[in-house]
């Protein structure tokens, strides 16, 4: 099934283009924010598509009719080009919880919604019109696609924190949303179709959960309990995403007397895995990456260099860790990695990771750093 996602390098767009990537069912269209600007490469784009997932829109302006305008334009250039081409493409809706209210945005929802339905009516194609509520994760953007990213980035950018309005929020995490929107990309589900929101927390007890993380896990090294609840594993993995690269290496305390060396690797208030790997020199272990395990690389002895790469990146991070002064660096989701023996002698690495390898559900995806 070949789909195209406009707004493929937003937020929910590079999520879910992400996570399609990895099913082998589906073929991507690629799409460029240009393409709204050229007809020929618009024309192009739809006509390559069976499904085509509508992101692309404006959250915020100064202006709000800007919002409006540049919403809706850009629903009716889609379509433009779908009845250019003559095709009937499934188009998958991004609407909100919003459309209801009485702000630009969610008008620009409502009516783009509505012109959708239209032309599906008209041409007789399928379509979904996808209510979503408020969609928190990785890679968000701070101050403008939700509290969440705005709080993980303040906590780890030394600055505090303020709440302006102490009321419940109903939240799905990225993740979530993009298994949600693949089953609707493969169901015969049409027309309006509302996505419920998973968690429910208020902004007071999501502020002290994440206060905790820059507390514990960023100042300490030390990993909370992210066993019990789905909620607590995907803020922590949000959380982390937003600490800047050059937080690591981090040493560990080395305690030496007589007769020898003490290291305390992992304090973790979580289950968890152990391993160890001896690496012969010149020798590359790893490159893969993770959608949800939290995952800490501890050399030991010997001299290695740990490789970060976002997938959908091609800026390589690059850590040189040795025994003598051994350190730890912990693998961010969706960031590809490995470990190279750069010295002359046998690298030996401690691996934990917070579960056990499961060869039905291993979440590891193998992709050259």
């Amino acid at each position: 099934m070949k789909v195209g996602i406009t707004g493929q390098g937003g937020f929910v767009g590079s999520h879910l283009y992400n996570y399609l990537n990895l099913m082998d069912d589906i073929q991507l269209i690629g799409f460029k924010k240009s393409y709204f600007e050229n007809q020929s490469s618009l024309c192009a784009f739809v006509s390559q598509c069976d499904v085509i997932v509508h992101l692309s829109a404006m959250n915020r302006h100064d202006d709000p009719q800007v919002i409006y305008d540049v919403n809706v334009g850009l629903v009716k250039k889609l379509l433009s080009a779908c009845v250019e081409q003559k095709v009937t493409p499934k188009i998958l809706f991004s609407s909100s919880t919003q459309e209801d209210a009485d702000n630009p945005y969610g008008l620009s929802k409502k009516d783009g919604g509505d012109l959708i339905a239209a032309w599906a009516e008209k041409h007789n194609a399928p379509y979904v019109n996808m209510v979503i509520p408020n969609v928190f994760g990785p890679f968000g953007k701070p101050y403008y696609n939700s509290v969440v990213a705005t709080f993980c980035h303040q906590l780890t950018h030394g600055e505090e924190p303020s709440i302006i309005n102490d009321g419940n929020i109903k939240m799905i995490y990225i993740n979530e949303l993009t298994e949600v929107i693949y089953e609707l990309i493969k169901s015969s589900q049409n027309g309006k179709f509302k996505i419920e929101h998973k968690h429910e927390i208020k902004v007071s007890a999501l502020l002290e959960k994440l206060q905790s993380y820059r507390d514990s896990y960023l100042q300490e090294g030390k990993f909370p309990n992210i066993d019990d609840s789905s909620l607590d594993l995907a803020l922590f993995n949000t959380f982390r995403c937003y600490i800047d690269h050059d937080h690591y290496p981090v040493s560990f305390i080395k305690h030496t007397d007589d007769r020898g060396s003490f290291v305390e690797i992992v304090r973790a208030n979580t289950s968890g895995q152990f391993s160890f790997s001896t690496t012969k020199p010149g020798i590359t272990r790893g490159n893969h990456f993770h959608t949800r395990k939290s995952e800490r690389f501890a050399v030991i002895q010997g001299k290695a260099k740990i490789s970060l790469r976002k997938i959908d990146s091609e800026e390589v991070i690059d850590y040189i860790i040795e025994g003598d002064n051994p350190a730890y660096v912990d693998m961010p989701i969706w960031h590809t990695h490995n470990i190279t023996n750069i010295g002359e002698d046998t690298l030996i690495t401690l691996f934990w990771i917070n579960e056990p390898y499961d060869a039905e559900d291993p979440d590891t995806y193998f992709v050259i750093v």
